[in-house]
């Protein structure tokens, strides 16, 4: 087992990663307020895993509550099955919620427990790859609006996260994939040595090597625990962790939330705001090339949705948290493994990268 720690001073907390760490009660009960525990899952998790985490609360009150499973249920009427569990249950202040799922369950547990009685205790236990690497980790929480993705929440940290490998042989081959988006990701913004490790070791993940898998997982939560120790609540670094997102939560409110799996998205936003970066003079057509044959070797779409012009991807960007004054900030490479972040962009580059990713995919 690694552990990990989000250095935030008095919200720190630790991250263990490894196999076999579920339904172990000395990793949980140290981070459990009062006596009274409610287990959140969804249909598809909980038939997998529900016992054996509550045997890890056995010495508390545990109760649980079980939500539909997908992206178009990450709203507030969902959110209201959690709080109608928690009252109906008489949940004290001093209580802690567990997030069993992937980042649908992680951000709406986070974000019921930010406002419940104004704020209760909560423990991620992450299983899906991009919950494990990214949405478990750095305490944004929140829901969906069918105009914008992500547009109501809170930054709100939990008291640990556990992220047990073994978790990832129950995902299918499409959610694998989606979770390397992220993977991807952190190399691209600020790590080009990782980038070229996952340009030599995508067959291997793919397969599900555990000691491939392992890696990935560990370097990306070491990565995004720097940022988040550094910028937490987003106002200035953080934002290049949305490197993608821009685009990509365009696509997904766009097609309408569960079409497309949040990483298929991002592996797609990734791609333009790449060839952008290229439009604006600083990535090489090299480049451009590499991070698309990795991207595509990760098994994910290449090319956004055909019915996505530049007016539609414009209507729903500019419904963003990046929005700033009136501008949308983009998140681009300068080169590879180093990003920024920029309101200076030419329209008509902008309306060039849009036209030549469309036409491809049907939505």
């Amino acid at each position: 087992m690694q552990t990990l720690n989000v250095d935030l001073g008095a919200r720190s907390y630790p991250i263990f990663i490894g196999k076999d760490l579920l339904g172990r009660p000395e990793l949980v009960a140290p981070y459990v307020s009062g006596h009274q525990v409610m287990l959140v899952s969804n249909e598809t998790v909980a038939p997998l895993y529900l016992e054996k985490v509550r045997r890890a609360f056995s010495r508390f009150q545990c109760e649980s509550v079980i939500l539909p499973d997908g992206e178009e249920y990450k709203n507030l009427e969902t959110l209201n099955l959690i709080f109608d569990a928690l009252l109906e249950k008489r949940f004290e202040r001093k209580c802690t919620l567990v997030a069993l799922g992937g980042g649908v369950i992680g951000d709406m547990v986070g974000f019921a427990a930010a406002c419940y009685q104004r704020g209760v205790s909560f423990i991620q236990i992450p299983t899906t790859l991009l919950s494990q690497v990214d949405s478990s980790v750095g305490g944004k929480t929140g829901v969906n609006h069918p105009l914008g993705k992500n547009m109501i929440g809170a930054f709100y940290q939990p008291r640990c996260v556990i992220a047990d490998t073994d978790s990832l042989n129950s995902l299918d081959e499409r959610q694998l994939s989606a979770g390397l988006a992220e993977v991807i990701k952190y190399g691209l913004i600020c790590d080009l040595p990782f980038f070229e490790w996952l340009e030599q070791n995508m067959l291997a993940l793919l397969a599900r090597d555990p000691a491939a898998l392992a890696y990935a997982i560990d370097r990306s939560c070491q990565l995004k625990a720097a940022v988040v120790a550094a910028d937490e609540r987003e106002s200035g670094v953080r934002a290049t962790l949305n490197f993608g997102h821009t685009f990509g939560h365009a696509i997904e409110a766009a097609t309408g939330y569960g079409k497309w799996l949040h990483g298929e998205a991002i592996g797609t936003g990734m791609l333009l705001a790449t060839d952008l970066s290229a439009r604006m003079g600083m990535l090489a057509a090299a480049d451009v090339q590499r991070i698309e044959n990795l991207i595509d070797s990760a098994q994910l779409p290449t090319r956004a949705p055909a019915n996505m012009d530049y007016a539609t991807f414009m209507r729903y960007m500019a419904v963003d948290k990046k929005v700033e004054a009136g501008s949308i900030r983009f998140v681009l490479l300068q080169a590879l493994g180093q990003a920024i972040i920029t309101s200076d962009c030419d329209p008509q580059l902008l309306k060039a990268t849009i036209e030549a990713h469309h036409a491809i995919v049907e939505a």
